[in-house]
């Protein structure tokens, strides 16, 4: 187990943000469990106290990049315009968020199921693929399962999507995976884009990708910290409270941070 004291940093906000659906809270208080990718993440906190039940070498060299443990993110927060009362009480609301570098190929299939989608929904969704293409993970005689590669989807066909609940998603997803097993669309290439526009560019070449699915994969995989993408809640908000325009240049590379206090703040805090 590794404890470390952490500021900006709540395990309950990272889980309730929308940026990945296979964190869940446990029946243990402030317990959560994670399965990302092929790896299994047992995290409670207390306060500022944060427990990963990994080793050091994991910790180090892969949960400390997954939730951006370096940054700080006190300095993102204090960049926001103070005279902005609707910003500034997003940003307490969801401090504790961090900006989640996902596994790339993960993301662009779960962001495609979340289409038109709830979250419950999408966790049902996700945890029947893995359930279904994925490998078994070695747990306490629990059977989770790690999320499907490129090669384990491969043999999906539609039809058998569909009665996982993927509905109309499903072509994208068999689509997608021949993209990416064909070439068309390389996520090597993808990891090397300095550029968030030209990631964007690329990531809508795949079937089922919009402008705002493009952005969620360039945010939480990619880590492009100025992706925005907009949704129904994003878009009332800039109507209601930024009707000149959202002042993009003052945030011009931490946009998606922003971003993610005003989506937490719409979903869960003004509930």
């Amino acid at each position: 187990m590794i404890t470390v004291e952490l500021d900006n940093f709540s395990l309950k906000q990272i889980c309730e943000s929308g940026q990945c659906f296979r964190m869940r809270e446990t029946e243990e208080t402030d317990t959560y469990e994670l399965i990302a990718g092929d790896k299994y993440l047992k995290m409670s906190q207390q306060g500022s106290i944060v427990n990963f039940y990994c080793s050091d070498m994991e910790f180090i060299c892969y949960w400390v990049p997954y939730f951006d443990i370096d940054a700080d993110y006190s300095r993102y927060i204090e960049k926001i315009n103070p005279r902005d009362s609707y910003l500034r009480k997003a940003a307490e609301c969801g401090s504790g968020i961090r900006i989640l570098r996902q596994d790339l190929w993960e993301t662009i299939i779960t962001f495609l199921i979340s289409q038109q989608n709830n979250i419950a929904r999408i966790r049902g969704c996700i945890d029947r693929l893995c359930a279904r293409y994925g490998e078994k993970l070695e747990t306490d005689g629990r059977e989770l399962y790690a999320f499907p590669t490129p090669e384990n989807l491969a043999c999906a066909t539609e039809t058998e999507l569909r009665e996982l609940g993927m509905g109309y998603r499903a072509r994208y997803i068999v689509d997608t995976t021949r993209s990416i097993l064909e070439g068309d669309v390389s996520l090597e290439k993808l990891y090397q884009m300095k550029y968030y526009r030209n990631a964007r560019k690329e990531l809508m070449r795949l079937s089922g990708v919009g402008e705002k699915v493009a952005d969620c994969i360039c945010l939480f995989a990619l880590h492009h910290m100025d992706a925005f993408p907009v949704d129904t809640h994003i878009r009332q908000v800039l109507d209601e409270h930024y009707r000149r325009g959202f002042p993009n240049r003052r945030y011009h590379g931490i946009r998606g941070i922003i971003q993610q206090y005003i989506f937490y703040y719409e979903l869960v805090c003004r509930e």
